[in-house]
């Protein structure tokens, strides 16, 4: 599972409504997996990050050199859309979980695909 896709992951367990984000990611593995570089792409992405969220979740994995912030004129920086990059894109938890803030409740993390089904009983009606 890519940060990126942790970063819009949110519970739809019933009750929790917006309290479902962030998930608190835990890894048991990560890998580095390159993926070609596309400046445009990245650059489009920046705007729809919840940076607190991301912060939390690279926070867990030690990562370094995860700006705190976008920074100005991000659109033509390359070192940072590469950076980013790297942290959305390249960085894979293969195995964990994604437990929701609300409820607890624990969504499994096998193989880089986070299981985000819910009982009948958990789901919003």
């Amino acid at each position: 599972m890519k940060l990126l896709t942790h970063n819009l992951l949110s519970s739809h367990v019933r009750g929790v409504g917006a309290r479902g984000f962030p998930l608190r990611l835990q890894a048991t593995e990560v890998c580095i997996r390159p993926v070609e570089f596309n400046a445009d792409f990245v650059a489009r992405m920046i705007p729809k990050v919840e940076w607190a969220a991301l912060l939390e979740a690279a926070q867990t994995l030690h990562l370094v050199d995860v700006p705190k912030e976008p920074i100005e004129g991000y659109e033509r920086d390359e070192k940072f859309l590469r950076n980013m990059h790297h942290v959305l894109l390249e960085v894979d938890v293969l195995e964990g979980t994604l437990q929701c803030p609300a409820s607890g409740r624990l969504f499994p993390i096998s193989r880089g695909i986070p299981n985000m089904l819910l009982s009948d009983e958990e789901t919003e009606t």
